[in-house]
């Protein structure tokens, strides 16, 4: 990933003039009060995970966010956010208990398009370190720490249009297609003879947000209130012995505040 990230930032040096400019720098925080689903697709066996959806008691996640002007037409974007979810399966006959510890970070180079709208395109890192809890029957699964972590890219377009004075909507819509790859201990129906896996995947989908935002003036900071959704299909290999597919959902509320200076 450190490689990736190198290669980014030359690729930008190559794109920006060989010229000097004042520097944009907006930094601050971000939270996202949101719900987790996760639906499991399993054809080939009949483990208890075939065709079930999990859904998490909604929690917060925060990061900080940072935005670096160029010229009048680039910025690079980064956005971090860190939160944990629990989950819970009761049907009345079973009964599964899970964390997930989940990581998400997006780094984007935004060309602007005119007055309102940016094209994007970036890099997206995605972990989840899954802890199985508690469960009514036994399983197959090892009771231990199996990282979900998906990397890839992204492509996509923003939107700033005014309403009024210095209030206005800000909306992003973009796709996203990530590799991967689950680290799990896997044994038998009894939880014997444990031995690790390698679960590959090929994981894609979409970003979606919408928010309004006001501009304070005076203090050169923006409070912006909206929503977010991201849908992943996270599509498992043959060597997935116990997962056709994973569905990612999370929706939720998000709270952002940046304050904007020039170097």
């Amino acid at each position: 990933m450190k490689k990736i990230l190198f290669l980014t930032f030359i690729t930008i040096s190559i794109i920006i003039p060989h010229k000097l400019y004042a520097l944009d720098i907006t930094i601050g925080a971000t939270t996202w009060y949101a719900q987790s689903e996760q639906y499991y697709t399993q054809s080939k066996s009949a483990y208890f995970m075939n065709n079930t959806l999990v859904k998490s008691d909604p929690t917060f996640l925060y990061g900080p966010t940072l935005a670096v002007r160029f010229s009048n037409n680039f910025n690079l974007t980064f956005v971090y956010l860190f939160g944990n979810f629990e989950t819970v399966k009761d049907d009345g006959s079973f009964k599964y208990k899970s964390k997930y510890r989940r990581s998400d970070s997006d780094l984007a180079l935004n060309y602007r398009l005119g007055d309102y709208f940016k094209v994007f395109a970036g890099m997206k890192y995605l972990s989840y370190d899954i802890t199985p809890g508690d469960t009514d029957e036994d399983t197959f699964l090892i009771k231990s720490k199996d990282p979900h972590t998906s990397l890839g890219s992204g492509l996509g377009v923003s939107a700033t249009v005014p309403i009024v004075g210095d209030l206005f909507v800000l909306g992003t819509f973009s796709g996203l297609y990530l590799w991967g790859a689950d680290k799990v201990k896997i044994g038998d129906t009894n939880g014997n003879n444990p031995r690790s896996v390698n679960l590959d995947y090929n994981e894609y989908g979409i970003n979606s947000t919408i928010a309004l935002a006001y501009y304070i003036a005076p203090a050169s900071t923006v409070i912006s209130l909206g929503g977010r959704l991201q849908y992943l299909i996270a599509d498992y290999k043959d060597n997935a012995i116990y997962l056709d597919s994973i569905k990612f959902t999370i929706y939720g509320v998000t709270l952002t505040a940046t304050y904007t200076f020039r170097i």
